[in-house]
């Protein structure tokens, strides 16, 4: 999603299932479990996220997501808060 660019996501795990619902409620792309794609379901998809509306949304998307180094930044100061508590508990 960083990327900015439509996501199209066959799932095969829980994990990857919830992704794909998170992509496609965010209008960002789509999802179907890899055991139900066929080759049409496959042009189908593929088709919908070429969709000029989908390369829009996932661009306006990107540049609200912070950068890796903020993301870093920030889980430092958690984990050095974390540390900071358990040492006056």
């Amino acid at each position: 999603m960083r990327a900015g660019v439509p996501t199209l996501i066959l799932s095969m795990d829980v994990n990857q299932t919830l992704w794909g619902a998170r992509v496609k409620r965010l209008k960002v792309g789509t999802t179907r479990r890899f055991s139900k794609t066929t080759r049409q379901s496959l042009v189908k998809d593929l088709r919908r996220i070429l969709d000029p509306k989908y390369a829009a949304r996932a661009r306006e998307l990107a540049t609200r997501m912070t950068t890796p180094a903020e993301s870093v930044e920030k889980a430092a100061d958690l984990v050095e808060s974390f540390a900071r508590s358990r040492q006056s508990a």
